[in-house]
């Protein structure tokens, strides 16, 4: 009998604690997503709830690309302290064409990215990502161009955008972060 009630009371802890955990993620990191060139996915809710985020539409062939080394260092140098950029290719700019595997060669060893990239996305539209969708919503913006910057809350608010023309390492970025932290 105690271990009927033991294990009932274990089951019911784990499915309140799992509702309460669903139940309390923003809607900006509900679902999941699929990593770049792989076919491991990750729960954007377990990976990222609690966190200071900057979502950035990259492409692997624009101009701004370079842009992945500034990110990279703004990821290695507030990483420890709850933020996290996370990168989202997309080729609605026409500048991320060819396969994952291309981009993630540029990303991971031309750049050196360690950050989560996220498998290319649709920004806009009726095949817009969710999580794209989700800033448009709450932002009332969308990207205007690759490498749009959204800095997201700990509580999943998109609380500023940049855009493509603001360095990763602007002090301006950077104190935005730094508020949030």
């Amino acid at each position: 009998m105690k271990h009927s009630l033991l294990c009932s009371t274990a089951l019911i802890a784990s499915l309140t604690s799992s509702f309460a955990f669903s139940a309390s993620c923003p809607d900006i990191l509900n679902g999941k997503q699929r990593l770049l060139n792989s076919n491991e996915e990750i729960e954007l809710c377990e990976e990222f709830q609690g966190k200071t985020l900057l979502i950035v539409n990259t492409a692997s062939q624009c101009g701004f690309t370079p842009q992945f080394e500034q990110l990279e260092q703004l990821h290695q140098t507030y990483k420890d302290e709850g933020f996290t950029v996370v990168g989202f290719p997309s080729n609605d700019f026409r500048q991320d064409r060819g396969s994952e595997e291309q981009s993630a060669k540029i990303c991971y060893l031309d750049y050196g990215v360690t950050f989560p990239m996220m498998a290319r996305v649709s920004l806009s539209g009726p095949d817009a990502n969710p999580v794209f969708a989700e800033i448009q919503q709450q932002a009332g913006i969308k990207p205007k161009w690759n490498f749009y910057k959204f800095l997201v809350s700990k509580e999943g608010k998109v609380i500023a955008t940049f855009p493509s023309s603001t360095s990763p390492t602007s002090s301006t970025l950077k104190n935005a972060i730094e508020q949030q932290l």
